[in-house]
């Protein structure tokens, strides 16, 4: 049953994520910016044919194969500890599996990752992202936390 729930969450997020991502395919142009906070934060239309910050830029099949690999990993990873997970772990990779979906889909269908958050921060423009690696980054970030607090309590 928690592996259910964890693939139950990688759904909702995923279509949450595509969603977005048909929204900003069909009523913006590619590189078209619309600004909602003036200096700070627009919605801007790029499609990102790398990783994270560009890395491994033009690899789709490269990164379209490291996507799989790493879901495969951790779907054997789950269905060998559902019983044990917590609801925080559970939570956690229901979100970066979710994440990995979205960006994957979009690597095979569009040959790249539709972005489209921007911040701005004074005169450094942060890397444009999306909802997908939101998921990714929280998802591991919280991991990350209850594995450290959870360790530490045993101590």
């Amino acid at each position: 049953m928690n592996r259910l729930n964890i693939y139950r969450l990688t759904l909702v997020l995923l279509m949450i994520d595509q969603i977005i991502k048909i929204v900003i395919n069909h009523t913006m142009k590619l590189y078209q910016e619309i600004k909602i906070i003036p200096n700070f934060f627009s919605i801007l239309y790029v499609k990102n044919t790398g990783a994270a910050f560009s890395v491994l830029e033009n690899k789709t099949i490269l990164l379209i194969s490291i996507s799989v690999i790493f879901v495969l990993l951790l779907d054997e990873y789950i269905q060998k500890e559902q019983n044990t997970l917590n609801k925080i772990e559970r939570l956690s990779y229901g979100m970066i599996l979710g994440g990995i979906f979205g960006n994957l889909i979009d690597r095979i269908i569009h040959r790249g990752v539709i972005d489209y958050l921007s911040f701005t921060f004074g005169k450094y423009d942060f890397a444009i992202f999306n909802f997908a690696d939101i998921c990714i980054v929280l998802g591991t970030i919280i991991l990350i936390g209850n594995t450290w607090f959870s360790r530490k309590k045993e101590k």
